[in-house]
């Protein structure tokens, strides 16, 4: 279902326009106050991982690797532990972050895709859809024509003083 039939039976569509703008506001306000709580979590986060730590068990390796001892380290060096010990999970999830996903070609391929088509769909709802060349020329990368196809649909305007010519015919 899409649209009005999503809603109809909500009360919704008789609401009155004020009411309506006052169901907006809260909303508006409440969609804030979700974003502050969000925002200020990660900033507490960040802060918390970056912080120093002074553990016996992590503190020499990681010195002797090079990185600061922070509880982020510690976490990953902990996690890469688990890997080890045989917790699937934990490998998935190093893999996962570290770039080594389990997604194929194929995967990623339908991925960017998608990826194509939304932004495509984007434009359009914007009005930003000035780019037909592009989408023809794609389309006839997709099928693979020869060069003098192209140069038949695309012919290259003559460079001589920045003028296009046109045939004057008898009126």
């Amino acid at each position: 279902m899409a649209g009005y039939e999503n809603i109809k039976d909500y009360g919704f569509d008789k609401r009155t326009a004020e009411e309506q703008r006052e169901i907006a506001v809260a909303g508006g306000r409440a969609s804030g106050e979700a974003r502050r709580r969000k925002a200020d979590f990660r900033k507490t986060l960040n802060l918390l991982l970056t912080a120093k730590i002074d553990s016996e068990e992590y503190k020499p390796v990681l010195e002797a690797l090079g990185l600061e001892c922070t509880l982020e380290a510690a976490l990953n060096m902990a996690m890469i532990k688990e890997g080890l010990a045989g917790n699937v999970k934990a490998y998935e999830a190093i893999a996962k972050y570290s770039g080594q996903g389990t997604g194929t070609d194929a995967d990623m391929e339908e991925q960017r895709i998608r990826t194509d088509r939304a932004k495509r769909a984007r434009d359009q709802e914007v009005g930003d859809v000035d780019n037909g060349d592009e989408n023809i020329r794609s389309f006839l990368k997709a099928m693979n024509p020869t060069e003098d196809d192209v140069q038949q649909l695309f012919p290259e305007e003559d460079e001589e003083d920045g003028e296009e010519t046109e045939e004057a015919g008898e009126v």
